[in-house]
């Protein structure tokens, strides 16, 4: 009898040990099953895809042929570099970004300060300047591809009425470029105006009522008080612009009639465009990936660029 109380004892003894085991691995497991469907979709849908690329890129292949590649190296990634399709492009793609960020930006600095005041119906003026972001950018591009038609144009009739002639939007450099970044610009600067809005209002509105008391005007107090800080959220903004800028693709792509050409002499053919004609058009996949890593890396630096700055910023 002893005996038999005894191996029940221990056959408890076991179960014990194995429920507390059991519940020691599932607290410490517990965590990683929540997190574990991000790191699938990202292995899926992030990571395989890049790993994938970059194996393309070392290969000459066509998209309608995936199956049959054949070993190229880094050729794809020098020609790139020495051809002038990729050159114009690139100063392309930096040119449109200067001229739609830069008045953007200092747009919606200027716009989340009227707003940082207290205005009559605020909620109103925000929601109005979400809506050419949340507007499709189809839509938008068509619009201001109206707009800025040559014989028809709602732009072109007003520069008339001013006693201009007008002007061939399309096909010229510098006219082709501003009329895509009128269009950038009419899109996001809202957009940055509520994220310069939010970090604005994160600013103690002690700081403003002692330098009023000491006499300051309002633009002495944005000057010295707002712009200080929100420099983190400049340098942001400024990062997401550029990023932006090299990924521009639906607006320049619809503003010329869906040519990814980018006009008969490329005066508006952003890399994002180019990526699209080299592996869609010309169905050149391994040169196609080539560049898609080159506009990563670009991106790559640019972030580090970024990251040195904000750390800059911290410590002043």
């Amino acid at each position: 009898m002893v005996t038999a109380n005894t191996a029940a004892a221990a056959r408890e003894e076991r179960r014990a040990a194995r429920r507390g085991t059991r519940y020691r691995w599932g607290l410490k497991a517990t965590p990683y099953s929540y997190v574990a469907p991000f790191f699938v979709l990202f292995g899926a849908f992030g990571l395989y895809p890049l790993v994938y690329t970059a194996w393309l890129s070392l290969h000459e292949v066509r998209l309608d042929k995936l199956d049959a590649m054949s070993w190229a190296g880094l050729s794809h990634y020098g020609s790139l570099l020495a051809s002038e399709p990729f050159r114009k492009a690139l100063l392309n793609t930096f040119s449109i970004g200067v001229i739609s960020a830069v008045p953007q930006l200092l747009m919606a600095l200027g716009l989340a300060h009227l707003l940082n005041y207290r205005l009559r119906g605020a909620l109103v003026w925000r929601v109005a300047f979400l809506v050419p972001f949340a507007t499709a950018v189809g839509a938008a591009a068509l619009f201001f591809q109206s707009a800025f038609s040559r014989d028809f144009g709602l732009v072109n009739w007003a520069l008339e009425g001013l006693g201009l002639g007008r002007v061939d939007w399309e096909n010229g450099t510098l006219s082709s470029q501003l009329a895509v970044s009128a269009i950038v610009t009419w899109r996001w600067t809202g957009y940055n105006a509520l994220i310069y809005l939010a970090a604005m209002q994160s600013i103690p509105q002690e700081r403003f009522e002692a330098a009023a008391m000491d006499g300051a005007s309002r633009w002495q107090q944005f000057r010295n008080i707002t712009i200080p800080g929100i420099r983190p959220t400049i340098v942001f903004t400024i990062v997401l612009s550029t990023i932006g800028s090299i990924q521009l693709f639906g607006e320049p792509l619809i503003f010329g009639d869906g040519q990814a050409g980018g006009g008969a002499d490329r005066q508006y053919q952003t890399l994002s465009m180019l990526l699209y004609e080299t592996g869609f058009s010309q169905s050149n996949a391994g040169r196609a990936s080539a560049l898609a890593w080159l506009m990563f890396l670009l991106i790559f630096v640019i972030a580090l660029i970024a990251a040195a700055v904000r750390r800059r910023t911290r410590r002043g």
